[in-house]
């Protein structure tokens, strides 16, 4: 049977492809809007102030399509859990750290949440079982991630260096969030603007509780903090989320999560051209080893071989 992408027209093909590259780009760009916003408000205000644009953005679009909220408890409980850990926790923490790190070194740390991911899927929640190749991908990730430390230049518990590993933590909640999506939400028949807007709306609603305890601190706007709150949040928590969806149901999980060899590369641009940034040789080395380890740990060189035998044995004449 022919797959669903092979039969799409090539101009719905080229859209998603479009959505594709802008996802990357808007996420990319969140690294730099939330160190412009970290300026004026504090780290909660960016957590907070970006779940709730982006609830309200995705609030628009499910009015919009005119779909209902679910109905089991079971859902809303699973939803509540990935609201903490796939949004409340990693947001903060980002947020947090980008007081203390280049936004461009934040964008390559979150290259690594397909390590996290395959991480957490095998060894954590046993959702897939880990085969050798993809245990040696994890390893070589994890170098990666000390080459971009870089512990000879002196490990001396700066806050540098509790940043960067609060980016990991963050990167980790991606990981584990992914992977309990796997084995605890895949069956809800939610679709994916559905499931969206209730992983972010109620990360909003939490953050908004929590506010008169973290979040209640003086405020210093201009108009280039506002505009990267806003944008943070309708773009980067929002539409970015329609896109990237509908680019996982053309193109299927693992083209789709491709995405993450854009975001670093726009972040450190970002950041190098209109930050000032200052990028360290050992920073994209190990962002390199970072992506090998990724291409490891999905199995996607493997893969990638399959599916050329496969192409070969197809178009090759019959013997008939």
């Amino acid at each position: 049977m022919t797959p669903k992408a092979a039969t799409t027209p090539r101009a719905s093909q080229f859209s998603i492809a479009i959505q594709f590259v802008l996802a990357g780009v808007v996420w990319g760009s969140s690294f730099l809007f939330m160190k412009v916003a970290l300026e004026g408000i504090s780290p909660a205000q960016v957590a907070g102030s970006r779940l709730v644009f982006g609830a309200l953005a995705l609030g628009l679009f499910v009015l919009i399509s005119r779909e209902h909220l679910p109905r089991r408890l079971r859902i809303w409980g699973h939803m509540t859990v990935l609201a903490v850990t796939f949004c409340v926790v990693p947001f903060l923490l980002f947020s947090w750290a980008q007081q203390h790190v280049t936004s461009g070194l934040a964008s390559i740390y979150n290259a690594t949440t397909p390590i996290m991911t395959a991480i957490m899927a095998g060894l954590l929640l046993r959702v897939e079982k880990l085969k050798r190749l993809q245990i040696a991908g994890i390893g070589v990730g994890i170098l990666g991630v000390v080459v971009i430390i870089g512990p000879w230049q002196g490990l001396d518990l700066s806050q540098s260096l509790v940043a960067q590993l609060a980016i990991l933590g963050a990167t980790a909640c991606y990981g584990f969030s992914l992977a309990y999506m796997r084995k605890f939400v895949s069956d809800t028949g939610m679709s994916a603007l559905m499931f969206s807007f209730l992983n972010i709306g109620i990360a909003a609603v939490i953050m908004v509780v929590l506010s008169p305890a973290i979040a209640f601190t003086p405020v210093h706007l201009d108009p280039w903090i506002v505009t990267s709150v806003v944008l943070l949040g309708c773009l980067g928590t929002g539409i970015a989320y329609v896109w990237n969806q509908n680019v996982v149901r053309a193109w299927g999980p693992t083209r789709a999560s491709t995405v993450t060899y854009i975001t670093p590369l726009v972040g450190v641009l970002l950041g190098v051209i209109i930050l000032g940034e200052q990028l360290s040789w050992n920073e994209p080395v190990g962002a390199l080893i970072v992506f090998l380890g990724i291409l490891l740990a999905q199995d996607r060189l493997r893969r990638r071989r399959k599916d050329e035998k496969a192409d070969a044995a197809a178009s090759a004449p019959s013997s008939r």
